[in-house]
């Protein structure tokens, strides 16, 4: 009887000691948090409230792989597999608030990696439909987001080049990976009015670009130099 005692009594201490720690790392994850917001975001202008906002929610180091969540809110993309990466918290950030979301907003995401940036997108009250070409990512990608609580977002796996055509138009789109000229189908799938932020160019030298569909016509401003992975089709072959 006193021997089943001290076993109970065991378990219970190993299973205190184990909520004490999962508790002390997500008060450090908090903190990290924090950190990224002040450091790399305000310090960099980052100024839209609803972007830091999202940004300051949503749990990055649960869209990394477990191995390198201890550097999950570090200034700078981190490999997340197939030759893929997530972008540092500043590109999001950046690329976030010149997409100028709106609550209630379609937007599409080619490229959706861990799910993080279509999770921010979520976060800022935008529907959100997002691409991905390998499958084994978008799988983890539905469940990093299903597991943070972002199920509204439609995962497709698919050429994002091509875009989503049956559910186009979309008030904006974002672009994660990058073509060497901007895909027609994508211009095709923007609304009257929308805006599309994507990285443009070669291996060596690309551009972040904001384009604006005004009457049918596609305008384009440069937001600043880049370095994203290539745009590719279902064979590895680069746009």
């Amino acid at each position: 009887m006193i021997r089943s005692l001290f076993i109970v009594l065991a378990l219970m201490g190993f299973l205190l000691l184990d909520l004490w720690s999962v508790r002390a790392a997500e008060t450090n994850f908090d903190r990290q948090r924090e950190q990224m917001i002040d450091r790399q975001l305000h310090a960099r202008g980052i100024k839209d409230a609803r972007v830091l906002s999202a940004m300051q929610t949503v749990p990055r180091h649960r869209f990394v792989p477990e191995a390198l969540s201890a550097m999950a809110y570090a200034d700078t993309p981190l490999p997340i597999g197939h030759d893929q990466t997530i972008s540092q918290p500043y590109i999001v950030a950046l690329m976030s608030e010149v997409l100028a979301v709106k609550p209630g907003e379609r937007i599409l995401e080619i490229g959706t990696g861990s799910g993080y940036q279509a999770a921010i997108l979520a976060e800022m009250g935008a529907v959100v439909f997002t691409i991905e070409i390998v499958r084994p990512l978008a799988d983890q990608a539905k469940i990093n987001l299903q597991t943070q609580g972002y199920e509204s977002v439609r995962i497709k796996i698919g050429d994002g080049y091509l875009g989503w055509p049956e559910a186009a138009p979309f008030d904006a789109i974002i672009v994660t990976c990058a073509p060497e000229k901007i895909p027609q189908p994508l211009q095709a799938q923007l609304a009257e009015g929308g805006r599309m932020v994507i990285p443009v160019g070669e291996k060596s030298h690309q551009r972040l670009m904001l384009l604006t569909k005004q009457k049918g016509k596609i305008q384009a401003q440069k937001i600043v130099d880049v370095r994203f992975v290539p745009m590719v089709d279902e064979r590895g072959k680069r746009y």
